[in-house]
C-alpha cells in the first residue's frame, strides 16, 4: 500500500468474550419442546379417541342372533 515511511499502522485490540456452552439452557429448552410435543400428542389422542367412541355409539347395535360373515366365498 502507499504508506509513507516513518508511519506505522495502528493496531486495534478488541476484547472477545470466551465462548461458553450453556448446558442448563439446552436441557431446559429441550424439556420445553418435549412438553409442547406431549401436550399436542395428548390432545390429538383424546380427540381421536372421543371421535371413535362417539362414532361407535351412534352405529346401530348388531343383533345377537345375526351371523357373522367373513365373505370368504368370493
Amino acid at each position: 500500500m502507499g504508506s509513507s515511511p516513518g508511519m506505522q499502522p495502528g493496531i486495534t485490540w478488541i476484547r472477545v468474550e470466551k465462548p461458553a456452552f450453556d448446558l442448563v439452557g439446552v436441557i431446559l429448552s429441550s424439556l420445553k419442546l418435549t412438553g409442547i410435543v406431549v401436550v399436542i400428542a395428548l390432545a390429538l389422542g383424546i380427540g381421536l379417541g372421543l371421535s371413535l367412541i362417539i362414532r361407535r355409539r351412534n352405529r346401530p347395535p348388531r343383533s345377537v342372533l345375526e351371523p357373522v360373515s367373513l365373505h370368504l366365498d368370493a
